[in-house]
């Protein structure tokens, strides 16, 4: 089982705005999910990732308020059950595409079905960034182009691009809980012939380039790895990259012209950002 952390954070005062940017502080340190309320917030990393040493957060933090932390351990469990026992529903994105789980029975039709049966707490499209990435999908043509989905988490972008007729389709995933998953939702969607790999971005070596490179990550990760993206793109490639505030714009645009890659846009949700940049 996939086992988590939760980090309860307290802030005295506290504001939207500080907890924006902790979160912010906090997704680049591997935080995969967040939880504001009025006295902070509660967030959420894999038990693998989990560093105790917090300083390196809140040194950058840049408010004057007293901050309290608690840690909890989640064990893992059958997420399944868990968010069914939650009223899990299902997403629809963009009136074209519905993400739901096969306990679902009350399911809208839409152009694009996509099964998932999550073994992690996170991945299901419910994050903003999942959705801005669906929508970048959605409106692009794929059509016999080859794609690289890099942190593919529950596969949910490698299948709806697969859906959409991209050709060869290619997922990365370093959690080996998350791989084992994503290759059972490719089953679960009739796309077992998108390639999922166990591995971080070395596994990109050997992969013939792509014309499209996705990555919804975190901005530590992305800035660390964008060479290796590079690399992997055609000349005249798209890369598609979430998983970082609208903030965090100005650091992937420079880590990406640095390595041939041209911004062109990005698109927005709560704050969250997904950015599209073209190789040269």
């Amino acid at each position: 089982m996939n086992d988590y952390v939760e980090l309860n954070v307290r802030l005295t005062p506290c504001n939207e705005t500080m907890t924006d940017v902790l979160a912010s502080l906090l997704a680049n340190a591997g935080y995969e999910s967040f939880v504001p309320d009025d006295g902070g917030l509660v967030a959420y990393i894999s038990a693998k990732l989990y560093d105790a040493d917090l300083s390196g957060v809140f040194d950058c933090f840049p408010f004057d308020s007293k901050v309290e932390t608690s840690v909890t351990m989640i064990e893992g469990r059958d997420w399944n059950k868990e968010w069914e026992r939650n009223y899990f529903k299902p997403i629809i994105i963009g009136d074209r595409c519905v993400i739901h789980s096969t306990f679902h029975t009350d399911i809208p039709k839409c152009e694009y079905d996509i099964v998932i049966d999550p073994k992690m707490a996170f991945g299901t499209g419910h994050h903003a960034t999942t959705s801005l990435m669906l929508d970048r999908l959605l409106n692009a043509d794929l059509v016999g182009i080859d794609v690289i989905d890099m942190g593919t988490g529950t596969g949910i972008l490698a299948i709806l691009a697969a859906m959409r007729g991209a050709g060869k389709v290619t997922g990365i995933e370093i959690d080996e809980m998350a791989y084992v998953n994503a290759v059972e939702n490719t089953k679960l969607n009739n796309h077992s012939e998108i390639d999922i790999r166990l591995g971080d971005a070395s596994q990109l070596n050997g992969i013939a380039p792509s014309d499209l490179f996705m990555a919804n990550i975190n901005r530590n990760i992305i800035t660390a790895d964008i060479a290796s993206y590079a690399n992997a793109m055609k000349s005249g490639a798209r890369i598609f990259l979430s998983g970082f505030y609208v903030d965090d714009v100005p650091v992937i645009r420079e880590s990406g012209e640095a390595v041939g890659l041209k911004y062109g846009d990005f698109t927005e949700r709560d704050k969250w950002c997904s950015v599209m940049m073209i190789k040269q």
